[in-house]
């Protein structure tokens, strides 16, 4: 095991997998929640990860040795050095991940020892100022924090830390271990030093670093994504196209494998809810803002929050 410890404040979606990951590739890995009910939610998505890496690993079993063989790129490995015995070590790494992966409910415990603390809470930014500021009055100098919210600036943050050069954003997509990349991007006080060694902890999960060179709510990929899948909700909160048919047509027509829609469900509607509800016209039902929050809200109080939960726009179960 890796002697860097890492800690993942929240575990979510994106943060399960932020985590499960961590710990795949080597480092001592806690998750920190707020309460015994966040257990109750984070670990089954735990156990989903558990299973999803062993299928992986269990369908290039089966396909070892044909063309066109695909391996998960936060496996580490290469296609053409893929052996038996090299799936037999992804196995125990899996086993070990499993294992060895910590749930705490301490934020001191939490910070204790870790060199990378990541951040992966909810788009709620009074949250993630109440977080930063308890979470630095037990930070040790030595530790990079790093938030994976999805639009927020780290600079939005930075006041919340005695050292704001040692915080930054690294964010990942979802389906962490096929879409391994991690966007790096500080803010302006963010020191050059810190912001390396975030590239090269990218490196040693398995992902790919793309380097955000100035401070972008969305960053790259989601100043590209979320106006596109806003695009989409507008079409079925105005009632212009269903779910189903709007992601047909854009399936189709650019041949992509998902849809606006299946992406919703990948990335979670509380996700997109709370993004949305960020914008100032949220608030007002007239809007589209308005109505795709309002859209959103419906799903999510039906428990249909996306694949995790087994629905959203589609079944899973």
């Amino acid at each position: 095991m890796n002697n860097k410890k890492v800690t993942v404040a929240g575990g979510g979606v994106l943060g399960s997998q932020i985590a499960f990951q961590s710990a795949f590739s080597g480092f001592d890995t806690t998750i920190w929640l707020r309460s015994e009910g966040s257990i109750g939610r984070s670990q089954p998505k735990i156990d989903r990860l558990y299973k999803i890496y062993l299928s992986e690993i269990e369908t290039l079993r089966q396909n070892l040795g044909k063309p066109g063989l695909q391996v998960p790129g936060g496996f580490g490995v290469k296609a053409e050095d893929l052996t038996s015995e090299k799936l037999s070590e992804l196995q125990e790494k899996v086993e070990s991940a499993y294992k060895n992966l910590k749930l705490s409910l301490s934020l001191e415990d939490s910070a204790k020892g870790c060199d990378y603390y990541i951040e992966s809470m909810a788009e709620i930014p009074e949250d993630k100022h109440v977080f930063y500021r308890n979470l630095n009055e037990v930070l040790e100098d030595k530790t990079i924090v790093m938030t994976n919210s999805s639009t927020l600036l780290p600079s939005t943050f930075k006041v919340d830390f005695t050292k704001p050069e040692r915080y930054l954003a690294l964010h990942f997509a979802n389906n962490i271990w096929r879409s391994n990349s991690a966007e790096v991007m500080g803010h302006d006080g963010t020191s050059q030093a810190a912001y390396d060694e975030a590239v090269e902890f990218a490196k040693a999960l398995h992902m790919v670093p793309i380097k955000v060179l100035k401070e972008q709510p969305g960053y790259l990929l989601n100043s590209m994504l979320v106006p596109f899948l806003n695009s989409a909700q507008y079409l079925l909160a105005n009632g212009i196209g269903d779910h189903e048919n709007i992601d047909m047509a854009w399936k189709i027509g650019t041949g992509a494998p998902y849809g606006p829609f299946q992406i919703l469900d990948i990335v979670g509607l509380t996700t997109a809810y709370n993004i949305v509800a960020n914008h100032p016209e949220a608030n007002d039902p007239t809007t589209n803002a308005g109505k795709i929050a309002a859209m959103l809200k419906k799903y999510i109080d039906a428990g249909k929050t996306g694949v995790n939960a087994g629905e959203g726009f589609y079944k899973y179960r």
